[in-house]
């Protein structure tokens, strides 16, 4: 006997039409049998004709606006279920276990074909999820790690870390976050290129027209900290490109929302600030009343040093020392942990412009009286005394045992401080030079006549002239390839000096560019206008403004996580410091609670393992009826409830 293969769906469906048809009319029943509940048509199936009266041949009515039917979710029904269907499906299951491959495939494509559009969409949504397969888990390492590289969402890359201990382990893998760090442009590593940042605090060489730019491979050993590697506040060194992406990740998303801010009355008339310093211990500030006052990082007043007579214009901290000078023509050194002034440096015969430190122990100053000036802070003595400048000292940089000065004679010099001479004179601009920065093979220059100019320190060679702003440059900052430049036509541009043009040309303030400060990934300006501005330092898009609009901005001065403005609000000197906080909803943490669980259950299944014991002393998570689960619990349950011998809650 010879099988015979089952008829297909439709040739099925159109015989039982026939049938329900020829029944109908022999009883004399005029309308038509019920139809059988169908789903949607599907493309290999044709819709049926007795959608439409088939007694009068109207046609069907016009489609309706809802949406189409959807895959139903439901599962079977047993309510209606008879005593003898379970037996029924009994006999089956007996029969269907038996069949070899051949007969389970006649068996079930015989069913199938008897399935309306409905119930075939019940099977599909039943048999889908027990078609998939993680394929992680069979494929090779190497193709695994190369598919993950392909992504560039963070966020996507933590949330697939909890699904399994393989994808875990896999975006455990360093070379996967060290491709997500070239992809948000964050190659340089803290840990590696700016390791000396924090302990080069105290030294932070920023005065109010100029500031030090990155000049990693241009220092010397001479030229670092004595207490290097040995500072109890700097941050920990980085170990990992996961840990290096989580921190910059971290403070760029804290950047761009919100933040905490303490405002702080300085003075009830509105005194002018000369000078401000963020370092990793403190916050000082510098005021034209001859006092300086300094708090901690939090922007708690710690002590004011009192001892100038007249407006203090400059200084600059190294650890818990500090160097001031100003219009009493006095160098003061400072112990910030006390208070106490160590020793008045006298020499000077007119107002202290600049001042810088080379090292712990030296320290170099300009005047108004043309001199520069270079002292053992140790000891209260002078060292060398440099001659040249036929004007005023406006500005200085300092780098190993160059310094380089700007004057109001329209030249820089560049000087030997262990020969205590000048090895070049650069010459070129038409005013007056108002601002200097020095990476230690570049010298970059901005003058009253409008522009920048870029010299060779090692030849005194004039490399290019920047043009575009439309007067005086008074703020420079140079960082690797990239000089930025502040204008008192209230914009800031960003150079490029391996190419000497524009990269982004920022409408900035309304007035005066009175202070400015870049990094890796953000420019922040504090104007005349009253306003701070954080920019994108790689698109050059207006990130946010972080402090309520003032009067004026004297400075401003920034670290990753913080930064201090000095304003004039209310005919008040003020200032403000601005925490961005943690993000409302970080992965990071999700990601070390995930891993630490998971951790925690593997070690207790091997406990378990080891002991012979059949469940591990796995505490199950107590829910309140009355509050629901955290995200944390309800990540530790699902991971718990996965693994073998853990507590289902």
């Amino acid at each position: 006997m010879s099988y015979n293969p089952p008829m297909s769906f439709s040739e099925r469906r159109g015989a039982v039409f026939n049938e329900e048809l020829s029944l109908n009319t022999h009883h004399g029943i005029k309308s038509l049998a019920q139809p059988r509940p169908r789903g949607p048509p599907t493309p290999s199936m044709s819709t049926p004709a007795a959608d439409f009266d088939q007694v009068t041949g109207s046609p069907p009515p016009p489609p309706t606006p809802a949406a189409s039917p959807g895959p139903s979710n439901s599962r079977p029904d047993w309510k209606s279920a008879d005593e003898t269907e379970e037996a029924y499906l009994a006999t089956i299951r007996q029969y269907f276990v038996k069949c070899n491959s051949a007969q389970r495939g006649r068996l079930l494509s015989d069913l199938l074909n008897l399935c309306t559009s409905q119930q075939l969409s019940f099977v599909h949504q039943f048999v889908s999820p027990l078609l998939k397969k993680d394929p992680f888990t069979t494929l090779p390492d190497e193709l695994c790690l190369r598919i993950l590289s392909f992504i560039d969402d963070p966020k996507v890359l933590v949330r697939a870390s909890q699904v399994s201990r393989r994808w875990r382990d896999l975006l455990s893998d360093d070379m996967t976050w060290k491709n997500l760090c070239v992809k948000h442009d964050y190659q340089r590593r803290m840990s590696e290129v700016q390791a000396m940042r924090a302990e080069l605090y105290g030294h932070a060489q920023r005065d109010d027209g100029a500031a030090t730019g990155d000049c990693s491979g241009a220092l010397t050993s001479n030229s670092l900290p004595a207490s290097f590697g040995s500072s109890t506040g700097a941050r920990p060194r980085l170990t990992s490109y996961k840990s290096h992406f989580k921190q910059r990740y971290l403070v760029d998303v804290a950047w761009r929302t919100g933040g905490r801010n303490i405002s702080k009355n300085l003075t009830q008339d509105g005194g002018v600030v000369t000078s401000l310093h963020l370092t990793s211990k403190y916050i000082i500030v510098a005021l034209d009343n001859a006092r300086i006052h300094v708090f901690d990082t939090e922007g708690n007043a710690l002590r004011t040093l009192q001892g100038h007579v007249m407006g203090v214009w400059a200084m600059v901290p190294w650890d818990d020392i500090l160097v001031s000078g100003g219009c009493d023509r006095e160098v003061r050194v400072w112990d910030l942990t006390t208070g106490n002034c160590l020793h008045t440096l006298r020499g000077h015969t007119s107002t202290v412009r600049c001042l810088k430190m080379s090292d712990a122990n030296t320290a170099i100053s300009g005047s108004r009286d043309t001199t520069l000036r270079v002292w053992d802070i140790r000891n209260g003595t002078l060292i060398k005394l440099l001659v040249g400048h036929q004007a005023s000292v406006r500005c200085l940089e300092i780098k190993g045992d160059i310094v380089v000065s700007g004057s109001y004679d329209t030249t820089a010099k560049v000087w030997s401080i262990s020969e205590g001479r000048c090895l070049h004179t650069l010459s070129g601009h038409y005013s007056q030079i108002y601002a200097i920065a020095f990476d230690g093979y570049r010298v970059a220059t901005g003058s009253l006549d409008t522009s920048v100019r870029i010299w060779n320190a090692q030849t005194g060679e004039c490399q290019a002239v920047l043009q575009g702003h439309t007067s005086l440059v008074g703020q420079l900052q140079m960082r690797g390839g990239t000089l930025v430049t502040g204008g008192s036509d209230g914009s800031v541009r960003v150079w490029s000096l391996e190419r000497f043009c524009p990269i982004h040309r920022l409408a900035a303030h309304d007035n005066s560019v009175t202070s400015l400060q870049f990094d890796d990934t953000r420019v922040v300006s504090g104007g005349s206008d009253g306003r701070v501005k954080v920019w994108d330092l790689k698109t050059g898009q207006l990130v946010r403004e972080l402090i309520t609009q003032g009067e004026a901005v004297w400075r401003v001065a920034f670290e990753d996580e913080k930064c201090v403005a000095m304003a004039l609000k209310n005919s008040r000197t003020v200032m403000e410091v601005s925490t961005p906080p943690p993000p409302p909803f970080f992965f990071f943490f999700f990601v070390l609670s995930t891993q630490r669980n998971i951790d925690m259950c593997t070690g207790l299944e091997l406990l378990a393992t080891r002991r012979n014991a059949q469940r591990p002393p796995c505490y199950p998570i107590k829910e309140n009826p009355r509050r629901p689960s955290t995200r944390r619990q309800q990540t530790t349950q699902r991971l718990c409830s996965g693994l073998p011998g853990c507590w289902k809650q």
